[in-house]
């Protein structure tokens, strides 16, 4: 029963691949002993793109694996997610040619898709945002999740300025940048969304005639 409950728990972090060449192992309390260990390897295994590779955890994903340091209200603890902000912010990649907005059509596309990174998807195909899982994208949604803010409005509230670029562009590159344990998936740093793929969310959100901004 205690491992099925470690399961349980484990469960959420299993959908965000580890950094390439990472070691970590730290699953917090209890990860350690061969039980767990032991279930972790007889629980799952590779089928397709989709592999044990995503058990691994980088520094980041196993910081927020300790509730203590992830929410903790300590000195030590504001510090360590301060300086787990600043690791994140040096891996953003900026637009190569200096464009921000794409084509919001296409953004739009890329907000209501939820595929990818599954074992029945092939490597190499395009992958969805899944942004309407967790948002409110236009005011004409029906059906969208809350665990996010609404992002109707999300130009007109903000306009276009230099920072409102970059910080939209830093939080969907990497949303860990600006919060150490976001539940934002980081869809530039651990390559679910291409810069292309990006830019064009970039248009959904901020270009004028996107639905975002009626």
């Amino acid at each position: 029963m205690k491992n099925i409950v470690k399961l349980v728990a484990l469960l959420p972090l299993l959908a965000a691949p580890a950094l390439a060449g990472s070691n970590a192992t730290d699953w917090g309390k209890g990860a350690g002993d061969a039980a767990f260990s032991a279930m972790l390897k007889n629980s799952f295994h590779d089928k397709g793109i989709a592999t044990l590779s995503r058990l691994k955890q980088d520094a980041t994903q196993a910081f927020c694996s300790d509730p203590a340091r992830a929410t903790g209200a300590s000195k030590a603890a504001v510090a360590a997610r301060a300086k787990i902000e600043a690791e994140n912010l040096a891996t953003i990649k900026w637009p190569t040619d200096g464009k921000w907005l794409g084509d919001w059509k296409a953004g739009e596309k890329i907000a209501q898709s939820g595929r990818g990174m599954t074992s029945s998807d092939k490597a190499g195909e395009a992958n969805g945002g899944n942004c309407y899982n967790c948002h409110q994208i236009s005011k004409a949604e029906i059906a969208y999740g809350t665990i996010g803010p609404s992002l109707h409005n999300y130009g007109k509230t903000r306009g276009n300025s230099e920072e409102t670029m970059r910080y939209t562009w830093g939080k969907i590159y990497n949303a860990k940048a600006y919060n150490a344990c976001s539940n934002m998936p980081r869809a530039g740093h651990m390559g679910i969304l291409t810069e292309a793929q990006i830019r064009d969310l970039m248009a959904l959100l901020l270009d004028p005639a996107s639905p975002v901004n009626q």
